[in-house]
């Protein structure tokens, strides 16, 4: 196809698009598993049967995320990324399986997670290649569209590796149109913002919340402190205003959740999950079921950290004070005049560190007094009154993080 007819295809899609994605999905953040961060491009199954991408890791991830708790807690996408398919697409342009690790394709295995109460993620790229290079959808966004719900695939995430930044507002937003026009329901994670970002002419973060359901902002996580933490400070500094673009239906991701894995500490692994939940993040874990510690699965299905992250009001938390490595978090809930508050010590050297500070000067308002309860253990702090000042130990890359309910009654 000539780039005049790209250009002319863009055009006509656009014009049809109309106001947004509406797809009636992502009403809260979504959860899930994703199989990026932790198993990579492993494609030598005879080399490595047990971490190797195929059709049987994706399977036993199912299996665990059903019966161990996670499908009940609300984990219900399990998303393939890169690596799925064959190098070349068919003799009719259609994407394919790789026939060795995928011998029965993609609609079997939609199938087999339906029967368990999941839904079935993939992925593709909007660029001519992705990242790993195998097939990409430029060209064919339309064809993948539709492939990819003959097969039932529930969520497409959509990768910007080997494209033009400058064709992927038109192309993100083509892809979003199609996935729609199919008439099955897809949820559509863009990478678009992530290879935006750094351009300001390009950010369009209105355009973002309009045609995806989530949209990844920055850096890759990896499994380390050093990057978690880069990319909490990237939310912290709210880069292009971008917490006021979160909500129902739309929400900024800062990728993957890395619990579980090699590289934190339990503490920093509370940080990450207390940190997602006040960011109004989805929740997409990336670790081995089988094998993960009981101190992690704890921390993936802990039920006030959850239900911090799944509050129907929607609003992105917020960093409102920070002070060298000390940081202060807010976050409004539903329930009236209700917050979730975090304190994180980013510092890594020596001993706990330990801040005074009153109510007030986390922002909230509304009564005068509040229940505290930690959100990690559920135990409960008593009462505060708003003007009070407390003592708050943190430990090095830890958090303090507490929910405040109001005490409309309550008189000192």
């Amino acid at each position: 196809m000539t780039q005049v007819l790209f250009c002319l295809l863009f055009s006509l899609v656009v014009l049809e698009v109309g106001d947004a994605l509406d797809n009636g999905l992502a009403l809260t953040p979504p959860m899930g598993w994703m199989h990026w961060e932790r198993f990579r491009c492993i494609t030598d199954c005879k080399t490595d049967p047990k971490n190797c991408l195929s059709e049987n890791l994706i399977m036993r991830q199912a299996d665990r995320m059903a019966s161990d708790g996670y499908c009940d807690a609300g984990y219900i996408y399990l998303s393939i990324d890169d690596c799925w398919m064959a190098k070349e697409r068919d003799s009719n342009g259609r994407l394919q399986a790789d026939p060795i690790r995928f011998p029965r394709g993609i609609k079997f295995l939609a199938d087999y997670l339906h029967n368990k109460g999941l839904k079935l993620g993939i992925y593709e790229d909007f660029g001519t290649r992705t990242c790993m290079g195998y097939p990409g959808s430029e060209f064919y966004l339309q064809l993948d569209a539709e492939t990819f719900a003959s097969w039932g695939v529930d969520l497409l995430k959509l990768d910007g590796c080997n494209a033009d930044r400058k064709d992927m507002k038109d192309g993100y937003e083509a892809m979003g149109f199609f996935l729609n026009k199919t008439g099955h329901p897809i949820l559509y994670l863009c990478s678009w913002a992530a290879y935006v970002s750094p351009y300001k002419d390009l950010t369009d973060y209105p355009a973002f919340k309009k045609y995806c359901n989530q949209w990844r902002n920055y850096r890759d996580i990896q499994d380390s402190w050093d990057v978690m933490y880069d990319i909490i400070d990237y939310y912290g500094n709210n880069t292009y205003n971008l917490s006021a673009y979160a909500g129902s239906g739309h929400w900024n991701d800062p990728d993957e959740l890395i619990i579980g894995g090699y590289g934190l500490s339990f503490n920093q692994e509370k940080l990450h999950m207390g940190m997602w939940a006040m960011m109004a993040s989805p929740l997409f874990m990336s670790v081995d079921l089988e094998t993960i510690r009981p101190s992690s699965k704890g921390l993936l299905l802990n039920k006030m950290l959850l239900e911090i992250n799944q509050d129907p009001l929607g609003v992105q938390g917020q960093r409102i004070w920070k002070f060298r490595q000390f940081e202060i978090w807010q976050r409004p809930l539903h329930k009236a005049h209700s917050y979730a508050i975090a304190v994180i010590n980013s510092d890594n050297e020596g001993v706990p560190r330990t801040i005074k500070l009153s109510l007030s000067e986390f922002g909230v308002n509304g009564a005068p007094a509040f229940n505290v309860t930690d959100v990690f253990d559920g135990t409960s702090h008593g009462v505060a009154h708003v003007n009070d000042s407390f003592i708050y130990e943190v430990n090095p890359t830890g958090i303090y993080m507490v929910r405040l309910d109001p005490v409309m009654s309550w008189k000192r």
